[in-house]
């Protein structure tokens, strides 16, 4: 294969809803690019795209797919994304190196839910994107009403260049507005026949070609001039002009394919070809220092890992694009994220897990190296003469469920994580992490799909069976007032014995606050605590009743319940304590005793001070249809939520809420189910809250009878 320059390259991102055709299209055009001889078909499981052994079970994408097409002069690389919003980091990761969004959508079903949520990011990212109408051979086909939807959904802009004229069974014919033919394709697919357009669709091709030419003269200045001039385009004019609009998303251009048949994909691909974005021709990206960085292959070498993948026989696999310079084999690179040196041994361009070793890649192309180091899947790679610059990172979104996992085995728990850590680099979208708060392993997803299909690879890939349950909440415990408690730790048991008497008050602690005048602060430790809010302990001794050096074992009592609260476990904050009284005993007084009599002096000083729980509350934002806003929001209201406010994105409107983190269990499944799959929510930590009435005795009964059973 030979280098291709930045101004041949084309990269597009095939994007839109599950069984919507991507795959099945990407298979056309690696057989059009010549790199497959013979079709294949997700049905059959041979396709290059969905290669994995899972998708051959669920037959249809859960990870994106690179690949490549060899066409006209030109190298397409392809990314094939999934269509289910549970493997939406897919689809974000390629519409961050992507050019050109296609989206792909199944005429007989219109718009639905996976090209909604492609169109968001599309959008966030300013993605040009043409449209692909596929399945018009099937008999539930409906041209005319997915034309109707894409117009309300996405706007005017969406601009016809193709139509049928025979939708449904027997479909073989469409007229081309920018050639004005009509294209005839035989039974099985491939080069059409170019005719005349019939008497019967003249006046109405006609039309829509005036519309085309209008919106493609409307997107350049010097093509209006033309416009007004000659009262035409030509058919040079007029791609000029389609790809202004595409570039500033003034245009979506609209054409037909058949992709079980391969009807219509070479146009598709010949289109792409003259009127999608160069790399070059797309605005620069920015570091994370605000340098804007130009697609040039005479810069300094720069890239961007958008992907990595473990495959087999090959280890890990590292996917990424050249925004900057030449990249060759056996380049010396420097990971801008982390300082340490990479060098990448060997190149390929991949299609599915065939793969193809090439000396060098250009500014704009898209290619692979294994076996890096220290680099995972946003890092960015420079030459050593630009060792600090980062392009700015992919913004994955965050996850959705969170659940507590472990393997069934508990002799695997240790190998467990390791290959959950792992699953991470691959897939950014899922996050792992233990924490010590609430003892338990958390795994997070964008929902229960994705979570399950973890647990399938785990389970099936690294044969260790797992499970997931619900994790526990990160409930804190205070304090609403003041209270006193004294503790005699006594122990005699042959030998030396145990002995440590401490008095103390606490209180809240308030930021601020002056220091009671009942006891004199002689000394005062305060430590900001790791998960919020602080402890401060001040001695107010007299006359030596504790001495100095029992001080710290103290604190060390004092520590050990604040990390397991006396209500439930959880973690206390913002208190004061006074130590201002106890007793020692000459012999028998040591540090255990001493942290032994103030842990439980303060366990039970704490049950007398007006003890509160605190919850997390979160900030969360649901995108939804408005027809389904009063459904949204009465589920909402029965979660506890606040809701703070309403804004509209689009044709979709924005719920603002405030919802405690205990009520969001299983939230993604019940949205989908009140949504059919429509609604898109995110949510962030927020402040931590006092928890109603019932709530708090619920909470304690439970923690009791946990306890108990323990006991």
């Amino acid at each position: 294969m030979r280098v291709y320059q930045t101004d041949e390259i084309r990269n597009i991102a095939l994007v839109g809803g599950a069984k919507a055709g991507k795959t099945t299209l990407s298979e056309c055009m690696l057989f059009e690019g010549g790199l497959i001889n013979r079709r294949g078909s997700v049905e059959d499981q041979n396709t290059v795209s969905d290669y994995r052994e899972i998708e051959h079970e669920r037959q249809n994408s859960v990870s994106s797919t690179v690949m490549y097409a060899e066409f006209g002069g030109k190298k397409i690389n392809i990314i094939d994304t999934p269509g289910f919003d549970d493997f939406v980091g897919e689809v974000v990761s390629a519409l961050k190196v992507a050019d050109t969004g296609v989206m792909v959508i199944n005429a007989q079903n219109g718009v639905e839910v996976g090209a909604e949520i492609s169109w968001r990011y599309t959008s966030r990212n300013a993605t040009p994107v043409i449209f692909a109408i596929n399945h018009l051979e099937h008999e539930k086909s409906n041209f005319d009403e997915t034309i109707r939807q894409l117009k309300s959904q996405f706007g005017k802009h969406v601009t016809i260049c193709q139509y049928p004229v025979n939708p449904g069974l027997g479909f073989n014919s469409v007229i081309d507005l920018i050639k004005m033919k009509m294209f005839v394709y035989p039974e099985n697919g491939g080069d059409p026949k170019e005719v005349d357009i019939p008497a019967s669709e003249k006046a109405k091709a006609e039309e829509l070609q005036g519309a085309l030419i209008e919106a493609a003269a409307e997107s350049n200045e010097s093509l209006m001039e033309i416009f007004f001039e000659n009262g035409t385009l030509t058919e040079e004019e007029m791609l000029k002009g389609i790809k202004s609009g595409l570039m500033t998303r003034g245009m979506f251009p609209f054409f037909c394919i058949n992709a079980k048949h391969n009807m219509g994909v070479k146009r598709l691909m010949s289109f792409i070809n003259d009127s999608a974005p160069a790399p070059h021709e797309m605005p620069g990206l920015k570091t994370t220092g605000g340098k804007e960085l130009k697609c040039d292959a005479s810069g300094i070498p720069s890239l961007l890992v958008f992907k990595t993948s473990i495959e087999t026989h090959l280890g890990e696999v590292s996917f990424f694009k050249v925004y900057s310079g030449e990249i060759l084999e056996s380049s010396d690179m420097v990971n801008g994220n982390n300082g340490t040196k990479e060098r990448l041994s060997q190149l390929f361009v991949f299609a599915g897990k065939n793969r193809e070793k090439i000396s060098k890649f250009v500014a704009g192309d898209i290619g692979s190296t294994i076996k890096l180091k220290n680099t995972a899947t946003n890092d960015t790679l420079n030459s050593p003469k630009n060792a600090d610059d980062i392009i700015e990172p992919i913004q994955f979104p965050d996850p959705k469920i969170l659940m507590a996992v472990k393997a069934k085995n508990q002799a695997d728990d240790e190998k467990l994580n390791a290959v959950l850590h792992e699953m991470h680099k691959v897939d950014k979208t899922f996050t792992i992490k233990y924490s010590k708060e609430l003892r338990q392993l958390i795994a997070g997803g964008m929902g229960e799909l994705h979570l399950n299909l973890i647990k399938w690879m785990v389970e099936n890939l690294e044969k260790i069976p797992m499970e997931y349950f619900p994790m526990r909440i990160p409930y804190r415990e205070t304090i609403t007032k003041s209270a006193k408690q004294m503790y005699r730790h006594k122990k005699q048991s042959g030998g030396a014995g145990q002995f440590g008497e401490v008095h103390m008050m606490i209180e809240p602690y308030v930021e601020g606050m002056s220091w009671t005048t009942e006891f004199p602060v002689r000394g005062s430790d305060e430590v900001s605590l790791d998960w919020g809010g602080k402890l401060i302990m001040n001695n107010s001794i007299v006359g030596g009743a504790i001495d100095a050096r029992f001080m710290p074992a103290i604190m060390k009592g004092l520590m050990e319940k604040m990390e397991n609260g006396p209500l439930t476990g959880s973690y206390a904050r913002d208190i004061v304590v006074y130590i201002y009284d106890g007793k020692m005993h000459p012999v028998d007084s040591n540090e255990i005793s001493f942290r032994l009599a103030a842990r439980n002096a303060f366990k039970e000083a704490f049950k007398n001070a007006g003890p509160k729980i605190l919850e997390p509350i979160y900030d969360v934002e649901v995108v939804v249809p408005e027809e389904k806003m009063g459904d949204v929001m009465t589920d909402l209201q029965g979660r506890r939520a606040v809701i703070m406010g309403m804004d509209s994105e689009g044709n979709y409107q924005k719920i603002k809420a405030r919802v405690p983190l205990a009520e969001m269990n299983r939230y993604s499944t019940a949205l989908s189910s009140i949504t059919s799959g429509r609604a898109m929510y995110s949510l962030k930590f927020s402040e931590y809250a006092q928890v109603p009435g019932d709530v708090q005795t619920a909470l304690l009964k439970a923690y009791e009878e946990e306890q108990a059973e323990e006991e």
